[in-house]
């Protein structure tokens, strides 16, 4: 048997070896080495789960109901299969997209979360910061943590597009879009599909409403998340920041603000009154997307709400073909609910979509490390977006929709 010793091994040369493996250096901030773990957005999700207080991640991962629409989104992106193209020159592709007067470095918009410095402090300005460092826009909801004011100030330099639910109150609605417009936002995206608001099982379960009522399970997973409850002591009190007479509003009683009445004369009111782009955010299908159009809608944006509202509600993936033909080339095109990966996008954007929203996607960024945390998830499907094209045969984003028909095979 060869013996062991003086450090070296008979046959073997460790300085050759040396050259071939480097020590991987030591990272000493916790965030940061966190995150450099996170390889995908699963990844992201599966160390926001071990971060957050259980109400507080299902609040954010859960769907409606018995979540079959949730389930079915991501299924939506998930059958598809790529047939690529081979031997072409793709060592620059331009993932730049064209969308509503702007040019985007990537098809991919950030959407509107509600309560979210709830999930993590650094909340709507740190989220708005981190798609101003891509250069993507940023929607602000009606029932977000920070006001529409304030975040106009924190990220001036950043494409804000404002949400507005429709209010049984019009003056509010009014005094929202108003206050948007002053504050320089280019986009408004009224959501249509909140005339009631969706029986989610998960904050049902876990006592998530008002007042609470937690469960002995659900205490126990607040009482294991001590890092977390220290950053919400540390930080400002939650509210609904755009709702200034209205601080004792809790999250039950917006629903009760929330019209079941709407009609497209809403929308046409609004359109007189909102002087930027505007974007119908929930119509699913032909019909309702030619009706938004006849509004005078630049947009429309394809959605169930992520699977929060109404349960078995068709996914918006298997409806951009539809729509794309239904509204014709030039009308803006946009697909939300169940895009997690670069691959999605790629995907919705060969089924006819000009871009894709994502809400969930940065969420679990933003629980797993906050600002940073987004940053992550935004490069995670940056980088999956390109290496998708690069793959594909593909050189920019307007040859994926002129070929996005060869690429794609369903399973």
């Amino acid at each position: 048997m060869a013996a062991w010793g003086g450090g070296s091994v008979p046959g073997v040369n460790l300085r050759e070896i040396g050259q071939l493996v480097r020590m991987k250096p030591v990272e000493l901030n916790a965030t940061r080495r966190r995150l450099a773990r996170c390889h995908d957005v699963r990844d992201l999700r599966a160390c926001a789960r071990r971060l957050t207080p259980r109400p507080v991640f299902d609040y954010v991962d859960g769907g409606a109901d018995e979540e079959l629409s949730m389930v079915a989104n991501r299924e939506a992106f998930t059958r598809w299969r790529f047939t690529p193209r081979v031997l072409v020159d793709v060592s620059a592709p331009d993932t730049s997209a064209p969308l509503l007067d702007r040019v985007l470095p990537l098809p991919l918009i950030l959407g509107p979360t509600g309560y979210t410095r709830m999930i993590h402090p650094a909340g709507e300005i740190g989220v708005a910061r981190a798609a101003g460092r891509y250069g993507l826009p940023y929607t602000l909801s009606t029932m977000a943590t920070t006001s529409i004011e304030d975040l106009a100030a924190a990220a001036a330099d950043v494409d804000r597009w404002f949400q507005l639910y429709l209010l049984q109150d019009a003056g509010l609605n009014a005094e929202l879009v108003d206050r948007a417009a002053a504050c320089g936002y280019r986009v408004l995206v009224v959501t249509v599909d909140t005339v009631v608001a969706g029986h989610r099982s998960r904050d049902r379960r876990n006592g998530l409403v008002i007042p609470p009522e937690l469960t002995v399970r659900s205490i126990a997973s607040i009482a294991s998340r001590p890092g977390y409850w220290m950053r919400m002591l540390r930080s400002p009190a939650i509210d609904f920041a755009n709702f200034a007479a209205h601080r004792s509003m809790t999250i039950e009683q917006t629903t009760a603000f929330f019209s079941p009445a709407i009609t497209w004369d809403d929308i046409a009111a609004l359109r007189e009154r909102w002087t930027g782009k505007l974007v119908i955010k929930g119509p699913l299908g032909a019909a309702g997307a030619r009706r938004a159009v006849q509004a005078g809608a630049d947009a429309v944006q394809l959605s169930n709400h992520g699977g929060r509202q109404l349960d078995r509600a068709a996914p918006p993936a298997d409806l951009i073909a539809e729509v794309r033909e239904a509204v014709g080339p030039d009308r803006c095109v946009l697909v939300d609910s169940g895009i997690r990966h670069g691959a999605d996008i790629a995907t919705g954007i060969a089924l006819g979509a000009d871009a894709a929203v994502i809400g969930r996607a940065y969420l679990y960024g933003l629980m797993a490390g906050g600002e940073p945390g987004v940053d992550k998830a935004l490069r995670l499907l940056a980088t999956q977006f390109r290496r998708t094209l690069q793959l594909l045969g593909i050189t920019s984003v307007a040859d994926l929709r002129k070929h996005g028909h060869e690429l794609l095979t369903r399973r």
